[in-house]
């Protein structure tokens, strides 16, 4: 495995920081929030609201200098929260971590490491190991006490350092940000450049030259940060002459995997938002198990499958509310594909390709189920696709494939007097844009292409999005983001999902995402019991009574964007404020969505119509769910409001 201790976002820090890592710690009431990954990985320290960043991570360097190190998707962690305590237990091969990080006070924290060999294991050291990104903390000066070298004073970025020292100090004249250790340990300083990040790094030794089986080893450090909270005043001005595409709201998806606990969520989710968009599963292995048997024939003499029932309901439910809805098909059956049904990945490798011998039969099983959908329940699907079919979850298709399918299948529609179009990618990620390239290209596919699509789980970096804007724009047809979220992973770590950190990311994801990609809809992953936005009702194993979280308030927050809104231009002076608008000149409505990831600020927002009197704000954080605020007034053009720190605000007109 090679390191990742990636860069982020970079948000100026201004005054002095310092960052104190000492082998004791001191308790008091907490007041700050560690910034802290499910797979262990800090990111930071906030004090009222701003982030103070850095990232530490755990690494361990075997006798050949290999890298392993805790990072997203590379192990199999658990999270959990004990009142101002964060836990993380994880393990890189034999060696087994336990992470306790503790919210104490004034900006500090504590983090406790314990460490477990489960075999006799090999290597040249286990590291707690820090990060500053070069991009803040430079120039920077590194000195080291208690070792016997003239040279002890070293220019931040550059060079390598080995010792064993009684302490270090590092300093940044730019950002004002300091760090001392403040006790004898083995430390290693250099710069890391791989995967194209760099950033000034520490490896601050929890074990050197190996382990037997049954030992363990304990440190403690206590990080504190201090300096000037950045609270200067933010200007946003909006462009309404330049309207992009329309923006129908948010959608979600309605994956049917546990009866006990689905329909609880998805009873309050469809009472207590505004569903613009939905997704639903064709469950195609139990439709039709027998290439050879009509599955039609079947379903009428009282043979459907009590699965493929359900999702039929699921789809008439969301039908009857007028609902668009996307049938999305996972697991083929066997005569579809070729080799035995991969559910799970088979040396690496996911999903199997269809048999390309019955692409008649796999054309007309599926246009058989939406005939019986909507002879049956009434229901007209909108888009059809296969699931993240780039990856094989669980059907797996080249990109040529893909092409040839969405023509094969969508003129096998189109001949049955079908209105249902096919999806253009439906991508795991935003990254494998590459896939869509065929079919986009193809003037013989686009007639029965209704709408592009691709999942969020990463791929979060602007220039990636805005393939796919560009993508949408070049076809003339709308862009979903079918699978809406930030960690596909997070199932293993339920816990996660009612963490601020968590939930933060999201909506700021799902801004950025309306001003950079403007889709037609989000469609949040789930609506369901899996990655619940609500916290209860024995899902994860919580039985508190079902109650809405702050990732659901920040769900109904942004479904109360008024329908058919186009996405406009907003600019914003300074750092920390994510920022995304609609609206409607006709209409006169406009709606602006603002993430801001530091401390309270005064916010000026120009721009707006001269017919714009007032805008009705809401507000949902930690604290708040979706608190209404009041009114803004606006004249000539311009509102004055405050944003509340690491809060989601929308403001919509009236």
């Amino acid at each position: 495995m090679k390191n990742n201790c990636s860069n982020r976002r970079k948000y100026h820090v201004t005054g002095l920081l310092t960052v104190l890592i000492l082998l004791f710690a001191f308790v008091n009431e907490a007041c700050c929030q560690a910034e802290l990954e499910p797979w262990g990985n800090l990111t930071g320290i906030r004090k009222d609201g701003q982030l103070f960043e850095f990232e530490s991570g755990i690494r361990v360097i075997d006798n050949k200098g290999k890298v392993f190190s805790t990072a997203k998707e590379r192990q199999r962690p658990h999270f959990k929260r004990n009142g101002d305590e964060q836990v993380v237990t994880t393990n890189i091969d034999s060696l087994f971590f336990k992470e306790t990080v503790q919210d104490l006070s004034a900006g500090s924290i504590k983090v406790t490491l314990n460490l477990n060999a489960h075999a006799d294991a090999d290597f040249n050291g286990v590291f707690f190991c820090i990060t500053l990104p070069t991009d803040d903390y430079t120039p920077g000066r590194l000195r080291l006490s208690g070792v016997n070298d003239p040279l002890k004073d070293y220019v931040g970025i550059g060079k390598n350092y080995d010792d064993t020292a009684d302490g270090f100090e590092i300093n940044s004249p730019a950002r004002g940000f300091k760090i001392k250790f403040g006790a004898p340990a083995a430390i290693k300083y250099k710069t890391d450049t791989s995967r194209g990040h760099s950033g000034l790094q520490l490896y601050v030794a929890l074990k050197l030259n190996g382990m037997h089986k049954g030992d363990m080893v304990q440190s403690v450090y206590t990080i504190t940060t201090s300096g000037d909270i950045d609270k200067a005043a933010v200007n946003l001005a909006i462009n309404t002459a330049k309207p992009g595409r329309a923006f129908d709201g948010l959608g979600g998806n309605f994956r049917l995997q546990n009866p006990k606990a689905d329909p609880q969520v998805i009873d309050y989710c469809l009472q207590n938002m505004r569903v613009a968009y939905s997704r639903v599963e064709m469950p195609w292995r139990f439709w039709q198990p027998n290439k050879d048997v009509d599955p039609t024939a079947a379903a009428d003499s009282g043979k459907l499958s009590p699965a493929v029932a359900k999702a039929m309901q699921m789809a008439h439910r969301l039908d009857s509310l007028h609902i668009p809805i996307i049938l999305s098909a996972w697991f083929p059956p066997d005569w579809a594909v070729t080799g035995k049904v991969n559910f799970g990945p088979v040396n690496g490798v996911w999903g199997n390709p269809l048999n390309k011998n019955n692409m008649d039969a796999i054309y007309k099983s599926i246009a058989d189920y939406l005939i019986y959908l909507k002879n049956k329940y009434g229901v007209q699907v909108k888009l059809f696709s296969f699931n993240e079919s780039d990856l094989g979850i669980n059907i797996r298709l080249t990109a040529q494939d893909h092409d040839d399918f969405i023509k094969g299948c969508g003129a096998y529609f189109a001949a049955h007097d079908l209105k249902t179009k096919m999806l253009l990618g439906d991508n795991s990620d935003a990254t494998t844009f590459k896939f869509i390239y065929p079919a986009m290209n193809d003037p013989e596919a686009k007639p029965y292409i209704g709408a592009i699509s691709f999942h969020s789980w990463r791929g979060f970096e602007t220039a990636t999005l805005q393939k796919w804007a560009r993508a949408a724009t070049l076809m003339n047809i709308p862009l979903l983001v079918g699978e809406g979220s930030i960690d596909a992973a997070a199932w293993g770590y339920p816990d996660i999902f009612q963490e601020q950190t968590y939930a933060l990311k999201e909506i700021t994801l799902y801004t950025r995402l309306l001003a950079i990609c403007q889709p037609e809809s989000i469609l949040q992953w789930q609506l369901t019991s899996d990655y619940s936005p609500l916290i209860g009702g024995g899902i994860f194993g919580n039985n508190e009574p079902l109650h809405p979280g702050q990732r659901f308030w920040n769900l109904k927050q942004l479904s109360t964007t008024p329908k058919g809104l186009f996405a406009m231009p907003i600019t914003c002076d300074r750092p920390n404020i994510i920022c995304a608008a609609l609206g409607d000149n006709k209409k006169g409505v406009y709606t602006i969505h603002l993430v801001n990831n530091g401390a309270v600020r005064k916010v000026t927002l120009s721009g707006l119509p001269g017919n714009v009197k007032q805008l009705q704000v809401y507000t949902t954080s930690r604290e708040l769910n979706m608190q209404d605020e009041g009114m803004v007034k606006v004249k000539d053009g311009q509102a004055m409001f405050k944003l509340p720190a690491t809060s989601y605000t929308t403001l919509i007109s009236k």
